[in-house]
């Protein structure tokens, strides 16, 4: 029985002590093997697609002298996009939906984007907290807007992924435990709009992992 609202983000299972429910975070990577023996199939033509497709436009946003690190935030894209659909399956744990996940994919992330740039481009890194253009006496105020602009991406980002998560899979539990109350008239109603709840949360699903891994693509961009 749940004892409040966000009870079902609580991993419960567990075997010697450790928390079962972080296993779900590498089913995705189970399905993926069956690409390299399967006879090609339309599931798998579909994310050879998505993939080729994913790896031109982050070509475009890195340069074509980076187009090599595509691969990590093509990566990056199918670990959420898995994670997040299967978030959306009956007692699979969302991993998605909790900070310790998103957070743990955003900040080294960004760590290693500060440390290359400055390291290697620090003139570059000096200039880019200065937007061209802008008076002197502003100087200092853009600055520290700049350097804090910077320092919160990576809880932008992981909270961003996280609270679109939660809230999809909130109002699907609120709406999915008012229905044994219900008449058998609202109940269809109900079933109705979970269905099309599912839909929505199944683009969401999509986007946000889109949405990561194109800032992630963007931040890198700019320290090189």
């Amino acid at each position: 029985m749940m004892t409040n609202l966000f009870s079902v983000f609580d991993p419960t299972s567990s075997v010697f002590m450790l928390p079962l429910n972080w296993a779900s975070t590498f089913l995705g990577v189970m399905f993926l093997p069956m690409l390299y023996w399967a006879m090609p199939s339309r599931w798998s033509l579909l994310w050879t697609l998505v993939t080729e497709t994913l790896h031109k436009e982050f070509k475009t946003l890195l340069g074509s002298s980076h187009f090599g690190t595509t691969l990590m935030f093509v990566s990056l894209f199918s670990l959420i996009v898995f994670n997040n659909f299967l978030g959306l399956l009956p007692y699979i744990f969302t991993s998605t939906s909790h900070l310790a996940m998103t957070l743990a994919l955003a900040l080294p992330l960004w760590m290693a984007f500060m440390l290359f740039g400055w390291i290697n481009h620090t003139q570059h890194m000096f200039a880019h907290l200065v937007p061209q253009g802008t008076p002197g006496a502003l100087m200092p105020f853009m600055v520290l807007i700049e350097t804090i602009s910077n320092v919160i991406r990576p809880g932008t980002l992981a909270v961003r992924l996280a609270a679109n998560m939660i809230a999809g899979h909130l109002l699907l539990t609120l709406l999915g435990s008012t229905g044994p109350s219900l008449s058998a008239t609202l109940i269809s109603l109900l079933i109705i709009g979970q269905i099309l709840l599912l839909i929505l949360e199944a683009a969401v699903a999509v986007i946000q992992s889109y949405v990561f891994a194109v800032l992630s693509t963007l931040y890198a961009s700019e320290v090189t």
